[in-house]
């Protein structure tokens, strides 16, 4: 039988662990933000009767807005 070999326990490295994670989160928050604000803007432009620039405008008031509260 061949001898087991033990290898060596990596070290994590939680400061880089803990950077991705916050862009990670960073960039999961922002996703949400801009296809909700999307999402809402074609409503104004669809149904509200806003029209493609006004739905375009809706939405980057409301990105405008997001970016200042979260």
């Amino acid at each position: 039988m061949a001898a087991k070999k033990k290898e060596p326990v990596s070290v994590m490295d939680y400061p880089e662990h803990e950077r991705t994670y916050e862009g990670f989160l960073w960039l999961t928050k922002w996703s949400v933000i801009v296809l909700v604000t999307l999402m809402v803007a074609m409503a104004a432009g669809f149904f509200g009767g806003f029209g493609l620039i006004g739905g375009t405008l809706v939405w980057a008031v409301l990105l405008l807005i997001s970016y200042f509260v979260f």
